[in-house]
């Protein structure tokens, strides 16, 4: 649907992601718009392909239901009446959810885009857009935050400390704030190290896809990565850039 506008619905078979079986629950999403039309419709998608759907009409709102009601994914409008949805995303970040969180954003507006993915938003979609697209990147992120297990528990590099299982990074002691897409780069790193990664091979095994145009979005992640795990952030030792090739993660 071209920003939620077409009723169209995919015949079976249904889309990729595994259908609830059993007592399985169905994966829940949060969708926060404030557009009428465009609620409605992604409501009625989702719950099309089986998932269970609650609507949001505000930030306020958005941000409550977000924290009470725990859902597996948020789609969460930028401009929404009595909070933003980048405020939304940062006052979840701040309390420590890690809710995977999807931002729609209008045409041109790169700045959201930016200031989302900084806030700690796992991805966006720009409006207008097509309802199987917005699918596919909220599989890909509920694939990466339900079904990934780490190939290893902890490991040390000097006085950085990451324990990926329980999903925490110390350094010299203290703790180190990471959002779900920084540990999960700083995780692919660790497991390939040595190796020249691409900033096309990040966004395709980390971010889940690889056609999003805005390849700077592995850039900012990577800035904002080193300046919590490196001693000298403008002198990088752990992630190093490979001029013309991408990065190495030599820890």
């Amino acid at each position: 649907m071209d920003a939620a506008t077409d009723t169209n619905r995919p015949s079976a078979p249904r889309s990729a992601m595994p259908q609830p079986s059993g007592g399985e629950a169905a994966p829940r999403v949060l969708v926060v718009e404030d557009d009428d039309a465009m609620s409605v419709a992604l409501a009625d998608g989702f719950r099309y392909e089986g998932y269970e759907v609650a609507v949001a009409k505000d930030g306020a709102d958005g941000l409550d239901r977000a924290l009470d009601e725990a859902p597996d994914l948020v789609i969460l409008d930028v401009m929404l009446p009595k909070m933003t949805g980048l405020d939304v995303c940062r006052k979840l970040r701040g309390a420590g959810n890690a809710v995977p969180i999807i931002m729609l954003t209008a045409r041109g507006q790169e700045i959201d885009k930016v200031l989302g993915l900084k806030l700690g938003a796992d991805d966006y979609v720009t409006k207008p857009f097509g309802f199987m697209e917005l699918l596919a990147r909220v599989e890909a992120v509920l694939r990466r935050a339900n079904g990934r297990t780490p190939a290893f528990e902890t490991v040390r590099f000097g006085d950085l400390e990451l324990d990926f299982r329980c999903r925490e990074v110390t350094k010299a002691g203290a703790p180190v704030e990471l959002t779900p897409r920084e540990l999960e780069l700083l995780e692919y790193f660790v497991q390939h190290r040595g190796e020249v990664l691409s900033r096309e091979r990040l966004l395709d095994s980390v971010w889940g896809y690889n056609a999003i145009p805005f390849t700077r979005t592995v850039d900012m992640h990577i800035a904002k990565l080193r300046k919590k795990i490196e001693d000298d952030p403008g002198n990088p030792r752990l992630i190093v850039t490979v001029h013309r090739l991408g990065y190495k993660f030599t820890g």
